[in-house]
């Protein structure tokens, strides 16, 4: 099996390469299906607009590749850094998202602020798992 031999949990594994999935399809959001997220109620207007939707799809595809390269590798390291990167970015969506919503968002704030403390708390539990992993790894 693939990964067989990894010092990573196959449960992070899965949370990683799901949380990179939703990465690269906000990525092709912005980038190519505009109609979806004007349907959300962000509005393009223009150029500068325009900017903005490329630059978070590119932030967010380097993100996403970012992330392939931590499960290809199965490096702990590496699942460190991009673990606190998500962790940064959901936490700080934990309080964006609840406070401005989107038109098409498919539960209420409070709703949304509970799965995001939720999402958030798992990725601290995989950040935490890792990290004994790493300290472990370098006593040996």
């Amino acid at each position: 099996m693939l990964f067989k031999n990894s010092k990573i949990p196959r449960w992070i594994t899965f949370l990683q390469l799901l949380l990179t999935l939703i990465m690269v399809q906000q990525a092709f959001l912005f980038t190519f299906d505009h109609q979806s997220v004007l349907a959300s109620g962000i509005t393009l207007s223009g150029i500068p607009d325009l900017n903005l939707f490329y630059e978070f799809a590119s932030r967010t595809f380097v993100m996403a590749i970012i992330s392939l390269f931590a499960i290809i590798t199965q490096n702990p390291h590496y699942f460190l850094v991009v673990l606190l990167t998500n962790i940064l970015r959901e936490g700080f969506e934990t309080i964006i998202d609840p406070l401005f919503p989107l038109a098409n968002a498919p539960m209420s704030p409070t709703g949304d602020f509970i799965l995001y403390v939720v999402i958030v708390l798992i990725e601290i539990w995989a950040f935490v798992t890792i990290l004994k992993i790493v300290r472990k790894l370098e006593k040996a």
